[in-house]
C-alpha cells in the first residue's frame, strides 16, 4: 500500500485524531457564524427602527449607509466597518482568506480529516478570534464604554477587555479540544452554581 494512502487511512481510522478533526472542523464553523453575526448584527441593531435587531423593520438610513455599499450584507456590513475605521482593508483580506478556509472545512470534512489541507487550522482560527476581537473591542471602546462610563471601572483599559463573543468561544475551545481534566471543571463549576441558586 502507497504511503500517502496509508497515512490517509490511518487518520481517518483513528478515533481519537478522527474526533479531533470533526470537532476543530466544528467549532472553526460555529467561530465563523458568531464572526458573521458580530459583524452583521450589531450594525443593524444600531439603524434598525427602535434598537430591536430582531425588528423586520430596516429603517432608511441604514438601507442607504449599509445595505447601499454591497449586494451581500456581510460584505455591506464589512464595508461600513471599514468605511468609520473600525476594520481596513487587511481585515477584509484576512476575512476573506478564513472565509475560503471555513468553506474548505465545511464542504470538504472528509479531505481534511483523512489528508488534511493547505492551510494551518491553528493559525486561521487565531485570526478569526483576532478580528473577532477587534470588532467586539471597537463596539464596546465606541459605545458601551462612551453610552455609560458609570458602568465600568474608572481608567479602564478596553484592550484589557475580554468581549463576550470572545470568551465563549474560548471556553468552548477549551472544552472542546483541551485537556479533559480542564474541560471537565467548567462543568463542576456549573453545577457548584447551580445547586447554590
Amino acid at each position: 500500500m502507497d504511503d500517502k494512502v496509508r497515512a490517509s487511512w490511518e487518520k481517518v481510522l483513528n478515533p481519537e485524531t478522527l474526533k479531533t478533526n470533526i470537532i476543530t472542523a466544528s467549532i472553526f464553523s460555529m467561530a465563523f457564524e458568531m464572526l458573521k453575526d458580530s459583524i452583521i448584527r450589531k450594525i443593524r441593531a444600531f439603524y434598525v427602527d427602535g434598537l430591536d435587531p430582531d425588528c423586520d423593520e430596516l429603517n432608511e438610513d441604514y438601507k442607504l449607509k449599509v445595505l447601499s455599499l454591497n449586494k451581500s450584507v456581510l460584505y455591506a456590513s464589512l464595508q461600513w466597518l471599514k468605511n468609520i475605521n473600525a476594520i481596513d482593508e487587511s481585515d477584509i483580506e484576512k476575512f476573506d482568506h478564513i472565509k475560503r478556509c471555513r468553506n474548505t472545512l465545511a464542504h470538504e470534512m472528509l479531505r481534511y480529516a483523512s489528508s488534511g489541507v493547505d492551510f494551518k487550522v491553528g493559525d486561521v482560527f487565531d485570526d478569526m478570534v483576532n478580528l473577532l476581537r477587534k470588532i467586539e473591542i471597537w463596539w464596546f471602546e465606541n459605545f458601551d464604554l462612551s453610552i455609560a462610563p458609570e458602568l465600568y471601572p474608572e481608567n479602564i483599559d478596553p484592550k484589557s477587555v475580554i468581549p463576550g463573543p470572545v470568551w465563549s468561544l474560548q471556553m468552548l475551545i477549551n472544552i472542546a479540544l483541551g485537556p479533559e481534566d480542564e474541560a471537565k471543571k467548567y462543568y463542576e463549576q456549573f453545577l457548584k452554581n447551580a445547586s447554590e441558586t
